[in-house]
């Protein structure tokens, strides 16, 4: 049985492991006119549901409980991070996981002195909350290498996203599930106008869609992006995504703009916590998606984003590679087993659908040797 989380959408660990966990209550400290309370912890069925003083809330960070019951799966996993890793380097991935199986959300104004806690954004909320990482609405990818790559990159893929995307007929018939909308009631606030076209979802590759679109995928591959999430996202005109959390802490999310329309002029807009900024042809942010956050598309044209989702630079990588085999668990849960044959298998199995698919040199957006480079050969003296 593989555990999904809804394709192109963050890692909703807490979500996907509801029905493994046990229900305790978090005592929650909130601030009113200077006054301190505490109640219970009330957890959100969706962000539809939701209140905006259901996130304006600072939590208190519980003692992590001792190991996991060895015979539950969370458990399981827990003891195989151990095994794995060790304790010592994988401490903060190993408490975020009992976290999640105390149901703990992370609720936490993270704003300056200057802001109104009452009605500022500057929140973040996480499911699930790796502690001890920073946490900012925008961070600077001007000094970021595989951004830099990325964005020289950015003719390349919108030349190649354009011709595809020039026969949807072909598209429809050669992708796997594209353009598809959220597929859960937790990801109700990205709307219908929120469509995603996916190329590795959870630290695998689509190996499908990425033979639609070689050259960008060879393009994020080679750029060193730290990568867990690729997809190509598009939102409707005149449409809007609401306020919300993506609920995970310990990934970052980016977006390469591919064609905003009426690009520069304000109509396509990204609002993190209160910091608002738009999108522009070609450029690049990297902003903190566990932070309240919101989008809008108020041209007359679809906007189009090539999305990442990509592991927190505060994370080592010894830690990066515990939370991968978290997921992996999740997507093979024969890597837990006993028995010695089929767990091999099951690493077998899950090294080959992490590794970068073999590309076909004619992806029928790219036209014949589309990996190849456009220099000219140099001719023969005869």
């Amino acid at each position: 049985m593989a555990f999904r989380s809804s394709l192109s959408l963050p890692y909703f660990l807490g979500i996907v492991l509801l029905v493994m966990k046990k229900h305790t209550g978090v005592a929650l400290i909130t601030s009113h006119n200077s006054l301190i309370t505490i109640q219970p912890l009330t957890q959100l069925k969706s962000f539809a549901e939701a209140k905006e003083d259901d996130f304006r809330i600072n939590t208190v960070l519980p003692q992590t409980s001792p190991p996991l019951t060895p015979h539950s799966f969370s458990g399981q996993v827990e003891s195989s991070v151990i095994d794995k890793f060790g304790t010592e380097e994988t401490h903060r991935v190993i408490d975020s996981w009992r976290l999640v199986d105390e149901e703990y959300e992370h609720r936490q104004f993270v704003g300056d002195e200057n802001d109104d806690v009452t009605t500022s954004y500057n929140y973040q909320y996480a499911h699930s909350f790796v502690p001890g990482l920073r946490c900012q609405n925008f961070w600077d990818v001007s000094k970021v290498q595989w951004s830099k790559k990325l964005t020289k990159g950015y003719k390349t893929i919108r030349n190649e996203f354009f011709s595809v995307m020039g026969d949807m007929n072909n598209l429809q018939k050669e992708g796997n599930n594209i353009w598809a909308g959220a597929l859960t009631k937790e990801a109700n606030s990205y709307g219908d106008g929120w469509k995603t076209l996916v190329l590795m979802n959870r630290g695998i590759w689509d190996e499908v869609n990425c033979n639609v679109f070689p050259k960008t995928a060879k393009c994020v591959k080679d750029s060193g992006i730290p990568a867990t999430e690729v997809f190509f996202a598009s939102m409707k005109p005149h449409s809007s995504i609401k306020m919300h959390s993506d609920f995970t802490n310990f990934v970052l999310t980016s977006h390469l703009a591919v064609d905003i329309p009426e690009s520069g002029n304000n109509k396509c807009r990204l609002a993190v916590g209160d910091d608002t900024r738009q999108w522009t042809n070609g450029s690049m942010m990297l902003f903190d998606t566990s932070i309240m956050h919101n989008a809008v598309n108020e041209s007359d044209g679809i906007r189009y984003i090539l999305m990442f989702r990509l592991w927190h630079p505060d994370l080592t990588l010894i830690e990066r590679a515990a939370l991968q085999h978290i997921y992996d668990c999740l997507e093979l849960p024969e890597l837990l087993s006993t028995d010695q044959d089929e767990r091999i298998k099951a690493e077998e199995r899950i090294n080959k659908l992490r590794s970068f698919p073999k590309l076909k040199l004619t992806g029928f957006g790219g036209g014949a040797n589309s990996l190849k480079s456009g220099k000219k050969k140099k001719k023969r003296k005869r």
